[in-house]
């Protein structure tokens, strides 16, 4: 499984591939309760065994983004909710420094959805 983790992000094309590692790396960083997995071929984190967000590359642009898996309660200006019920996505240019700030601030908003109670976790 780590194998094949690996190999979504060392399979893409710089500046993709630099991007995502790093996006992988502060999304990691933000909790030690975030697990990384793989859920329909891409890169899934967990908190606490229940899915928060995923990488993925748009396919018209070629472009990274996050994607909150409950978006729908997020409120940030950048995140997109696009024709999504439930999650919204922070794009990102790869060929631009990371705006971790915003970043951490987004993933931040999310976990504590689940610390709080908002989204219920797994007993």
């Amino acid at each position: 499984m780590v194998e094949k983790l690996h190999s979504f992000y060392l399979d893409k094309e710089e500046p993709n591939k630099s991007c995502l590692l790093a996006l992988r790396d502060i999304i990691l960083n933000q909790d030690t309760a975030i697990d990384e997995t793989r859920k329909w071929g891409m890169p899934c984190f967990c908190y606490k065994k229940k899915m928060f967000c995923y990488l993925w590359i748009d396919k018209k642009t070629e472009e990274p983004y996050i994607l909150m898996v409950e978006g729908k309660y997020l409120s940030h200006p950048e995140l997109e909710e696009g024709n999504r019920s439930r999650m919204k996505i922070f794009r990102v240019n790869p060929n631009k420094d990371l705006p971790i700030g915003t970043i951490e601030g987004i993933l931040q908003k999310a976990l504590d959805l689940y610390r709080t109670g908002i989204i219920k976790l797994k007993d």
